[in-house]
């Protein structure tokens, strides 16, 4: 008789889409209890129903129960199918929050991977598309996920009504190569993407001026691009938002975005979001905060050799998601001061021994 795998363990509502990517990869299953259990309105909410939805759907073989208050989960994980899938998000959550996990499995999967999502393309919570497009995926190509790899922005979607759709191609790999980035170089450039919908359409214009009235005192090269949708394209719902990265001459990449509230002029929101690029730099590291986790996963599934990534300090997710990585792998990172003779700097060195994470599902050609 085959040995039943042992099941992680998780409380909590926090943390409930790295965990679920874990238990997949890893092939053990995850009882996650305590769902917002003191909560006037205890249990799932929508958008994680419907994640978990889309991940069933990702995946060929997954057993989900919800208990009858939602308040606890069981996953059993199958394999990562890929193939062509098309989900529509609620409108509570962005795009980006259902791309996130999708990202992390695709590269896994027995076939490419062609997801079309529907819904709002960016909000404040989660990573916009256009961030998940310009760095989000060149993150990946550090580990040589490369050929084939896409995101498409077909229509933007503006809270609260959204409408925005993005088709994201992945192919797929047998193993992920092993990273060594622990020279995060000197900032040589910045890029932005600045979007107006259903707006004027010189607000982009001003957006643009303002962000380059802070920038331009740092460093001269700066491209920032006004990207523009009409009529059907441009989704149900008035906005404008404004996303910047900093690339350095090693290929590190930072990234910072604002987007429109009710009352803000375009130029505010301009200066929150280069301020925000301003104080990521700041904080150094070859690897910015939002995609500490996708780096680290990867580092941690690579192939039997030691994976070196330096970063800033990790934010309280990237931590949490280190302990789960260890329950699931049983993988530790050492992590040192990248600078130790230099105790201003809060610089770290992360590194382990990756676990040579082989893609069985692949489809032999």
């Amino acid at each position: 008789m085959a040995q039943t795998p042992t099941v992680l363990h998780f409380s909590g509502h926090q943390y409930l889409r790295h965990r679920l990517v874990l238990s997949i990869l890893s092939g053990k299953p995850v009882r996650i209890d305590k769902i917002r259990s003191d909560d006037k309105n205890p249990g799932l909410r929508d958008y994680e129903v419907s994640l978990l939805r889309l991940l069933e759907r990702v995946t060929n073989g997954t057993v989900i129960e919800i208990s009858v208050t939602g308040t606890a989960i069981l996953v059993k994980p199958g394999i990562i199918a890929g193939g062509s899938i098309t989900h529509e998000c609620p409108l509570s959550r962005s795009i980006g929050y259902f791309l996130e996990p999708v990202i992390m499995l695709a590269p896994f999967a027995k076939k490419p991977l062609h997801l079309t999502l529907k819904g709002i393309t960016t909000d404040e919570h989660d990573l916009s598309v256009d961030i998940i497009r310009t760095v989000t995926l060149p993150h990946l190509q550090l580990f040589g996920i490369s050929d084939g790899l896409e995101l498409r922005i077909k229509k933007r979607g503006s809270p609260p009504l959204g409408g925005g759709e993005v088709q994201f191609l992945c192919p797929v790999v047998k193993q992920v190569k092993t990273l060594n980035f622990v020279d995060s170089g000197r900032i040589k450039r910045i890029r932005g993407i600045s979007h107006a919908v259903r707006v004027n359409p010189q607000f982009s214009n001003r957006m643009i001026e303002a962000a380059r009235s802070i920038l331009n005192r740092y460093i001269p090269d700066i491209y920032l691009y006004s990207d523009v949708y009409k009529g059907e394209e441009s989704g149900k719902s008035p906005g404008y938002a404004l996303s910047l990265l900093a690339e350095s001459t090693t290929g590190a990449m930072h990234c910072a975005e604002a987007i429109s509230k009710p009352g803000v002029p375009p130029e505010d929101v301009a200066l929150l979001a280069s301020k925000a690029l301003l104080a990521e730099i700041r904080r150094g590291g070859s690897v910015d905060r939002q995609h500490q986790s996708l780096v680290l996963l990867m580092m941690a599934l690579g192939s039997e050799d030691v994976g070196r990534c330096k970063m800033g300090e990790p934010t309280a997710r990237t931590i949490q998601f280190l302990r789960d990585v260890k329950e699931a792998f049983g993988t530790a990172f050492k992590i040192v001061p990248a600078g130790p003779s230099n105790p201003e700097s809060s610089e770290l060195i992360f590194s382990c021994y990756g676990v040579g994470y082989m893609n069985a599902n692949r489809t032999l050609a």
